[in-house]
This record gives C-alpha cells, structure tokens and sequence, in this order.
C-alpha cells in the first residue's frame, strides 16, 4: 500500500496566505521524509471568501520540494479547460518532475464556474471525454488533426513532449455510476473523492471493476482520498480536527454542493468517511478500507482551514509510521 498527502492549499478570508506558503513547504518536506509517496492539490476558482492558492503555479512552486514523489491535481475540472493548454501544462509537470506528474481530472460541479466560463453544466461530459482523448493524441508525439465537438487542432502539435512516453497517467475521479463507467473506459484509474463513505463506494467499486472487465482495461492502481488526522489518542484526535473539519464541509454547502454533514452529529458523520484516531485505530481502518474495496494507495487530507501547524505535522508524522507498520 502507498500513501500520499492531500495537501490544502485554502485559507479562511482575512488569513496572510502569503505568511502560511513555509508552513506547506514544511508540509511536503515532512511527508517526504516520512515515507509518502505522493502530493495532490484541490482545484477551484471563484471561492471567495475563502482564499485559495491557484493549481499550476502551487503544484510547480512545490515539485522541488518533493523530489522522488508523485505530484498531481485531485482534480483538475478539466471540463472548463482547453485540453491543448492543460496538455503543455502537464508535459511541462511531466519533465519538471522527471516523469512523475499525474493529471487527476474531474466534471467539475458549481455552477458559478461553469457560468464565468461560459460553458453550459450540460456540456461538461462530452468536453471532458473529448479532451482526454485529444490530449493522449498529442502526447504521443508529432504533428495531429483533430476536429471535434469542442475542440479543433489543425496539423499541429505540442511543443514540450512528456517525460514518459504517451504522457503521464490520467485518474479520473466520479460519484455516480456513469462517472465510474467513464473512469474505467478512458482513465488509468479511478480517483474515489474524500467525502464519499465506504457503503457508497462499495457496490460504486463492483460497478467499476465490472466495467474494467468489460472494457479490458487494468488501472494502474486503486486510489482513494480521505480526510486523515492521527493524533496521539482518538478522543483528542476527535476534538482537535473537528472544528476545521466543520468549516471545510460547510464551504461546500456554500458552494452550492450539498453537505453530507447536514443534519448528523460529526462522530456519525466521520465513522464511514474519514479516518480519525490514534495510530491504532487509524490502521485498524486503513485495513478495512483496503479489505472491503480493495484500494491501495491511500491519499490523505491532513490539513483543513483553521487546523494548527504543529498539529498537521504531528498527524502526518503518526501517519508516516502507521504506514511504515503496515509495510
């Protein structure tokens, strides 16, 4: 199993973002030191008045800091990009981190995104299937043409290759099962999102190992993304992530997705979504996760608005040595 680091690049209004850029950087150095072996990064616009560091230039801020792991958006809303622009952009990530750049992309939800954008909501899964297609085409060298629904390159191509032949590795994340199906059709994995809990995701994963076989398609991996505090007993651990934890979802309310919180007491809430707790307890459900879903890269948000530093850094140390346990 590997682990990686889901870092949170959002800040409450009025906070100095630009005085919190060390704390990330001692963020990603602590996770590489403890043994994680990757780094992903949220991906939004028009959030205020939380504040929120933009993806590209963070993600490439931050590779240097990270050398030896995987780097990627957890996602990118490619549906509201022009896939030749997000292609140069990631075969640029690509050879910056020495072929270890992966596009983690998604659909895409708020309204208020797809409006400043002009693209229609009803659009967005035929864009992004067709994006991905056009960006494996030119990542696999020379000179295309591709007339398209969306999207029309004439005899042309990109002017950085990837590092690794045909590209890096795109996961594509999805909730229902249409999302799931597509993730097995055209990604090299599915990326299973945060607040999902594990009875959703159970008959989502038969959907999508079916759909595997039935494509003849093997994923690189199964990956899955939780929100993750260990702290040094699961009382205090409970008490000391709440609060920002609290905020994280009820931004999403006011983004205009439904919070699963809603209505449920937190402990209820967490017990099937995120995994909280001392070492022991936090292990204990690592391995249910990895026995009833089969998952093996585990990507860990460890950090929300409003959480201390030394407590980020303590949780992702304890989660360092559970993982060291587990190998």
């Amino acid at each position: 199993m590997k682990i990686g680091l889901f870092i949170n690049t959002q800040y409450p209004g009025g906070v100095d973002v630009a005085a919190r850029i060390p704390d990330l950087v001692d963020q990603v150095r602590t996770a590489r030191d403890a043994g994680f072996r990757s780094l992903w990064f949220p991906h939004h616009w028009l959030t205020a008045p939380l504040q929120m560091l933009q993806i590209m230039p963070a993600m490439a801020f931050l590779a240097a800091e990270a050398k030896g792991m995987v780097i990627g958006p957890n996602i990118l809303i490619l549906s509201l990009l022009n896939p030749m622009h997000v292609a140069e952009e990631a075969a640029t990530l690509d050879v910056l981190t020495g072929g270890n750049y992966v596009l983690g992309a998604g659909l895409g939800y708020r309204e208020p995104e797809f409006t400043a954008f002009g693209i229609p909501l009803a659009e967005r899964a035929a864009r992004f299937t067709e994006s991905i297609a056009l960006m494996r085409k030119l990542w696999a060298g020379g000179k295309i043409t591709h007339e398209g629904q969306f999207f029309t390159v004439r005899d042309a191509g990109i002017s950085l290759q990837p590092a690794r032949p045909g590209g890096p590795p795109i996961y594509v994340a999805g909730l229902v099962d249409s999302a799931v199906r597509r993730a097995a059709r055209i990604g090299d994995a599915w990326l299973i999102a945060n607040a999902s809990s594990i009875q959703e995701i159970a008959p989502r994963m038969n959907t999508y190992r079916a759909a595997l076989a039935e494509f003849g398609r093997t994923p690189l991996e199964f990956p899955i993304a939780r929100e993750c505090y260990v702290g040094v007993d699961r009382i205090s651990a409970y008490a000391e992530c709440k609060a920002a934890l609290d905020y994280k979802y009820a931004a999403y309310k006011d983004w205009g997705m439904t919070s699963p919180l809603d209505g449920m007491a937190f402990e209820d809430f967490a017990r099937d979504r995120f995994i909280i707790g001392d070492k022991d307890s936090v292990k204990d459900e690592i391995l249910r996760y990895q026995a009833v879903l089969g998952v093996d890269h585990f990507i860990m948000r460890t950090d929300w608005p409003g959480l201390e530093q030394a407590k980020v850094l303590g949780s992702i140390r304890r989660l360092g040595e559970v993982f060291a346990a587990l190998a």
